[in-house]
């Protein structure tokens, strides 16, 4: 995709797809005469983005008029489609089992758009672009939680990811007997012992298993139910293990994503009583937003990991004089006078250095969030960077520390 740098495009073009990748963008006539009318009638010819942003979302909620609070609303739109992309991006990449593409997560949240308008505030010093990027990806996933449609992990990483309570919950579940439970619950255990996947992260679009590793699997289930399933429990088959397995992974996917059944229907084999009768009166987080919530931890987890990789890396690319300087400041907590009578140097010059050296750390970082998190580093964000990049470098010289991204 080719970023816009003209304002008159930012707010008046449009992103058009061919099938799942973008083909151009496309320039709404009426949207590039008003924009344009703006930008003529403005004394300053060097006005942000960011700028016309607030501008536009200022008048979008003092307009009255329908037509032109839907002009309002069209600049904004357009402005917050390249951060609608990215998200949407990110959201098919995560969530890559659902039958969405990067197309159909876009589409749904710019649908959306007129709740990034009313939910945020510019008053409290937000970023637009940073507030919708947050926003829209809680949009697409609100959306496919309601369509059912969140698959996050293939058959094979689902029945890595479930646990064994789930598992005999979702075949006690699914009606099956407890004899057939035990073999389908060793075969689970043979599974996870011998697939286990080489990567470390990544792994929800786990590949159905090798001929080998079937082989192994197999011989695992059979050398084991001697001593675990009844002594007349017959040998397994390659077909037969796959065939329980993906057994195993319908019932958990029938548990975790039950079908949506009218609360009104009556009871099965009863002609009176409803499913509404036996509704607990305590509220309980549905299976699937735990599974969703983990993912999310273990993905800011890994962004703080990241982060501080990128500050660890800068530091060792500083000169050994740099490197000595921080590890005197934030390690031993001298001070400022400290460190100029040790170092022989005028107190404001050691001042100067470490301003430096902060704000080249501090590049890194930004330079590193916009390339992978695609948050454009405005002053706002910069400003939230430099106090945790205090927190980092206090805890990488003392007490380790996670960095959080505002």
């Amino acid at each position: 995709m080719q970023p816009r740098t003209a304002l008159l495009a930012i707010f008046s073009t449009f992103l058009q797809f061919e099938a799942d990748h973008v083909q151009t963008w496309a320039s709404d006539p009426k949207l590039r005469r008003s924009m344009q009318i703006q930008l003529e009638q403005s004394q300053k010819a060097d006005l942000s983005a960011k700028f016309w942003s607030l501008y536009w979302h200022k008048r979008w909620r003092s307009e009255f008029q329908p037509a032109l609070r839907k002009v309002s609303a069209g600049h904004l739109s357009a402005y917050l489609q390249e951060t609608c992309y990215w998200t949407a991006q990110k959201t098919a990449t995560r969530f890559s089992s659902s039958r969405y593409g990067v197309r159909d997560y876009f589409q749904i949240a710019m649908a959306q758009v007129e709740k990034i308008l009313k939910g945020f505030n510019s008053d409290q010093g937000f970023n637009l672009q940073n507030y919708a990027s947050a926003t829209f990806a809680s949009l697409m996933r609100e959306t496919l939680r309601q369509r059912r449609e969140i698959d996050i992990c293939s058959d094979w990483a689902l029945l890595r990811k479930l646990s064994q309570k789930r598992l005999v919950e979702a075949l006690n579940n699914n009606g099956v007997p407890q004899e057939t439970i035990d073999r389908y619950v060793l075969a689970w255990t043979s599974f996870k012992a011998i697939y286990v996947p080489q990567q470390a992260t990544g792994t929800q679009k786990l590949e159905k298993p090798t001929a080998e590793v079937w082989a192994a699997i197999a011989t695992q289930y059979n050398q084991d139910r001697t001593t675990q399933l009844p002594p007349n429990t017959a040998a397994i088959t390659i077909e037969g293990l796959e065939t329980t397995l993906m057994t195993c992974a319908k019932a958990a996917r029938a548990y975790l994503y039950p079908a949506q059944i009218s609360i009104n229907t009556p009871r099965p084999g009863q002609d009176a009583g409803e499913f509404l009768d036996q509704l607990p009166n305590t509220e309980q987080a549905s299976l699937l937003e735990e599974m969703i919530a983990t993912e999310e931890v273990q993905t800011r987890q890994t962004q703080y990991q990241q982060v501080g990789e990128v500050l660890a890396a800068a530091i060792q690319a500083l000169d050994q004089p740099s490197q000595s300087l921080l590890q005197l400041y934030y390690s031993q907590a001298y001070t400022q006078q400290q460190i100029a009578e040790k170092l022989e140097m005028k107190q404001y010059t050691i001042s100067r250095r470490l301003t430096k050296l902060r704000k080249t750390l501090l590049t890194a970082l930004a330079t590193w969030s916009q390339e992978t998190l695609h948050i454009s580093p405005d002053s706002d964000v910069l400003k939230a960077m430099s106090s945790s990049l205090e927190e980092w470098l206090a805890g990488h010289y003392g007490e380790p520390a996670p960095l959080p991204l505002h």
